[in-house]
């Protein structure tokens, strides 16, 4: 069962073991492992890794470490698409309130599944989204 939604950088600092990771996102994040439940990433987040690396923000090995986080069994995170019900989910939050794209993707994908986001992001917690930070 999905439990939330990480966004981006949420689920790369969970990955790298970076203390910018709020200690309630990863005790959230934790438990959600311990129970055997998952925590979603949206496959724009992957995108977003690419164009980062890209742009040289993030060093490329990111990007392998996602994907390899992504494929261990034993790792919480799991990877989810965009579906046309996401789609339909991106149209119930406002462009004011979550502006950035890729964060109302990755917010329309924890509404889709009635899951909190898992976000550092001032607008998304702003909003009337469900957040963990």
């Amino acid at each position: 069962m999905i439990a939330g939604v990480a966004n981006t950088h949420s689920a790369l600092w969970y990955v790298l073991k970076n203390p910018a990771l709020s200690s309630v996102a990863k005790r959230f994040m934790d438990a959600t492992a311990e129970s055997g439940d998952e925590i979603a990433i949206s496959a724009i987040s992957l995108v977003e890794v690419v164009y980062l690396v890209e742009k040289r923000r993030l060093p490329a090995s990111v990007y392998l470490d996602l994907r390899l986080a992504l494929t261990d069994p034993d790792n919480v995170l799991t990877q989810v698409g965009l579906s046309g019900d996401v789609v339909e989910h991106l149209r119930l939050i406002p462009p004011s309130d979550v502006p950035d794209m890729p964060d109302r993707i990755i917010a329309a994908t924890a509404l889709y599944h009635k899951v909190p986001v898992i976000s550092r992001d001032a607008k998304i917690r702003a909003s009337q989204l469900a957040t963990i930070w």
